[in-house]
């Protein structure tokens, strides 16, 4: 699921991520960074969000990694990309980065 939020309102992905709950992950191989708030204390199932640059935007993708890739050096995992519970955290994630956003202004 995607969403779209022009750089204003968005100043620095980083902060606004971790205010939100998601804690950095970066990609080793490939120096990628990207954002997981888990559900349980396990590695999976979690959020798996990346933000990326889209000219005067960030786009925001979000889905739900079910389990780890199941074959060696593969990347393909149990992902869920749209449906309720995927649609609701995105939900929450747009009420975060507005108050996010209002505290901000408000200091």
């Amino acid at each position: 699921m995607r969403l779209t939020l022009p750089k204003a309102q968005l100043p620095r992905p980083e902060f606004s991520m971790r205010r939100a709950g998601y804690g950095i992950m970066r990609n080793h191989k490939t120096d990628d960074t990207s954002f997981v708030k888990r559900l349980h204390g396990d590695l999976y199932p979690r959020f798996h969000l990346y933000v990326e640059d889209a000219g005067e935007n960030w786009s925001l993708n979000l889905h739900l990694d079910q389990r780890a890739p199941v074959y060696a050096g593969q990347t393909a995992h149990a992902g869920e990309y749209d449906g309720a519970v995927v649609e609701t955290e995105m939900e929450r994630i747009k009420m975060a980065l507005t108050v996010s956003q209002s505290n901000a202004e408000k200091n």
